[in-house]
């Protein structure tokens, strides 16, 4: 069994599956014929970027694949470090803790919104240039929903 086959067999089982806890994980893949520890699964599930999300039997907590992973480590980054948001016409400034603005643009670019252009960074602040002014106080708030 290799990693890649156990990781594709952990997708498949949390797909199938609410699974809960790291031990309901570690028992459905010793039931699928995997010999795994713990240690082994919570590796796993990090290099998986895997998150608990509400939404299993109750509303319990359960193991889900992010659909975007990019999107969930640009959450992360803004809620980190953005400290502040303005704009004037079509170009959106976002300020930073020191050192947090490179980041946050290269993620902006990554996750490749349609309206934005690209970005520029310094050190704690960066620009985000937008195609018009139009659609700008929505991507401002898409950006704001980040921050929570």
């Amino acid at each position: 069994m290799s990693r890649e086959q156990r990781q594709n067999k952990i997708l498949e089982v949390i797909a199938l599956k609410d699974i809960e806890t790291q031990q309901e994980l570690l028992e459905a893949l010793q039931d699928a014929g995997y010999n795994v520890t713990q240690a082994t699964i919570s590796r796993d599930i990090k290099e998986l970027g895997l998150i608990k999300e509400a939404g299993g039997k109750g509303g319990r907590p359960r193991y889900v694949k992010p659909l975007y992973p990019k999107l969930m480590k640009l959450k992360n980054i803004f809620h980190q470090s953005v400290t502040h948001i303005d704009y004037v016409n079509n170009l959106i400034v976002i300020k930073t803790i020191s050192g947090g603005a490179n980041a946050a643009s290269a993620l902006v670019d990554e996750i490749s919104i349609p309206d934005i252009v690209g970005t520029i960074a310094g050190d704690d602040t960066f620009l985000v240039i937008c195609r018009d002014d139009k659609r700008v106080p929505e991507i401002i708030e898409q950006f704001r929903s980040l921050m929570d």
